[in-house]
């Protein structure tokens, strides 16, 4: 209970600012509709009426989560009104950019670990990639894929391949030179071959910075596959739900969609943590 209470009181806090907020932001739609009517209004009447504003700047917590309720149960999984159907659409470039980015990351790590070349001139672009503001370069990746006839599923997998190695590259480089000197020496000692000492003492070590990576990649993974759909104008996805949501000004909407990427991506980052759990327990680095 006690470790509870910390996180109940910060969520408190949370709230009680959100609603603050929602007041102060909702309030002047208010006070301009009781100046055309002449009217004066009291303290406690502005914020009764920025409490369910059909379209709030910013809504309130309890709009949101009717919004939500209503996206998830309030409608069949397969209606496209649904915020579980758009969920999946936009998952399922996720994961697909996500295997990418980490085959991608893992096999360009182990070139930079094990050649000097590689690392001295390999590394430095990847670090300069991510210096490219990905809304300005998801629209080239989709207009040039789309001219070579590659549509759909892909453009959007592929900009999420390239939000999601980095994280990778740069955790298990760190990983794979994790091993100190005394081990290494001890497997030549053994007459270890290079493949062995990969193996059986590089690649076991790297397992806890790969995990961290992996939970990491993940997350910019789902914002690449989001942001992949809004230059598309996409009809489906959770990025789709922003772009219609901005576009009728339906701001419930637009947060609803927020908040189920960010149960999306909890619920990533939880399975990754969940496997690294059982991984790590078995090869005996945790309890």
């Amino acid at each position: 209970m006690k470790s509870v209470a910390p996180v109940l009181t910060i969520v408190a806090a949370i709230i009680a600012l959100w609603y603050a907020g929602a007041v102060w932001m909702n309030s002047q739609w208010v006070l301009d509709q009781a100046a055309r009517a002449k009217k004066e209004v009291t303290f406690t009447q502005v914020v009764g009426e920025t409490m369910n504003q059909k379209r709030p700047v910013l809504p309130t917590p309890h709009q949101v989560a009717e919004g939500l309720w209503q996206g998830v149960f309030g409608q069949k999984i397969t209606s496209k009104r649904s915020l579980v159907y758009h969920a999946w659409v936009t998952l399922s470039a996720t994961l697909l950019g996500f295997v990418i980015g980490t085959g991608a990351g893992v096999l360009l790590a182990v070139g930079i670990v094990h050649n000097r070349a590689m690392d001295m001139s390999v590394m430095p672009w990847a670090i300069a990639s991510q210096t490219i503001p990905i809304l300005a370069i998801a629209p080239m990746i989709i207009v040039v894929l789309a001219s070579i006839g590659i549509t759909g599923i892909l453009p959007k997998a592929f900009i999420s391949a390239y939000l999601s190695f980095f994280p990778v590259v740069v955790g298990m480089v760190k990983g794979l030179r994790s091993p100190d000197g005394m081990q290494l020496d001890l497997l030549k000692t053994y007459s270890a071959s290079p493949s062995q000492t990969f193996w059986k003492l590089r690649w076991p070590s790297s397992m806890p910075y790969f995990f961290t990576s992996l939970k990491i990649g993940a997350a910019a993974a789902l914002v690449g596959a989001i942001v992949g759909e809004l230059p598309t104008g996409a009809v489906a996805g959770l990025g789709a739900r922003l772009l219609s949501g901005s576009y009728y000004g339906q701001t419930v909407l637009i947060w609803s969609a927020l908040i189920m990427a960010a149960v999306v991506a909890a619920v990533m980052v939880g399975a990754i943590g969940a496997v690294q759990k059982v991984t790590l327990k078995r090869m005996g680095m945790a309890r």
